[in-house]
């Protein structure tokens, strides 16, 4: 005898296809979401800003830099042939070498009196060749501008001396000796300041990105398709959707009241 009991379907029944290996980004959905959070985005620029700027104007010592030019000339270099210039150029980079060797950079430490080793102060020296050129800059950085002068100052003369000395060649001449600088070199407040507020503002979005990815809550009827996989027949009005025909039909209802009360018709 056939069971003729009414078949029910359990929760886990419902067939799910949402698949987790792949996840699909509304582009609009995302722009709306970040709009929705634009004041939280904007404030985190601000206060990322105002940190980074801080954090560089009163935390950051400052930085200043001074610059010595050196003419490389080697002894037989007559300015005529193109061999000439290859030979210089050749040089230049021998010479670059040369300036930021221990030795020449031990006798700076003891020339000044400099409470660093040789290494400390090779970070703060550069050696730098302008492009087609035989042109050497050295550019010394040190917190106090006076003694940032003093140490391109010296690293230029006694590589000069020791590159004549050791190579057996015409010394490279000082073209210009470092100047005081007046202006600090670093750290930028302005630029530290835009990177911590772009900072700010990338973590917010990016919160905002996360959260709205693991957000798996049902609140359209593309989702119920996507997470679901079934169809959907009808949809029921939200409270906050029917609200406003509820206060119309209150609004009618209360006005017929009054209208019988008076003895007027209804169509008036």
């Amino acid at each position: 005898m056939a069971d003729n009991k009414p078949q029910t379907i359990s929760q886990q029944t419902v067939p799910t296809v949402r698949n987790n290996d792949e996840v699909e980004i509304d582009l609009l959905q995302l722009f709306f979401e970040l709009r929705k959070h634009f004041l939280k985005i904007l404030l985190a620029a601000i206060i990322g800003g105002g940190i980074a700027g801080a954090f560089s104007k009163f935390v950051i010592t400052p930085q200043f830099r001074s610059t010595a030019m050196m003419y490389i000339l080697s002894k037989e270099t007559t300015l005529t042939s193109l061999a000439d210039l290859q030979i210089g150029s050749q040089l230049t980079n021998d010479y670059k070498t040369i300036v930021t060797s221990r030795p020449v950079l031990q006798s700076v430490v003891d020339e000044l009196g400099l409470d660093m080793t040789y290494r400390t102060l090779g970070n703060k020296v550069s050696v730098n060749n302008p492009a087609n050129t035989r042109i050497i800059t050295i550019t010394a950085e040190d917190p106090d501008p006076q003694r940032a002068k003093q140490i391109a100052d010296a690293v230029a003369n006694t590589s000069s001396d020791f590159i004549g000395e050791i190579m057996e060649m015409v010394p490279p001449k000082m073209i210009e000796s470092g100047e005081v600088a007046t202006q600090k070199s670093s750290p930028s407040n302005g630029r530290n300041a835009a990177i911590g507020a772009m900072i700010g503002a990338l973590l917010v979005c990016g919160w905002v990105v996360i959260n709205m990815l693991m957000n798996d809550t049902i609140v359209t009827t593309d989702d119920v398709t996507n997470y679901l996989g079934v169809s959907v027949l009808a949809s029921i009005p939200t409270r906050a959707e029917t609200s406003e025909e509820e206060k119309n039909e209150k609004n009618f209802g209360q006005s017929r009241k009054k209208r019988r009360k008076r003895g007027l018709p209804f169509n008036q």
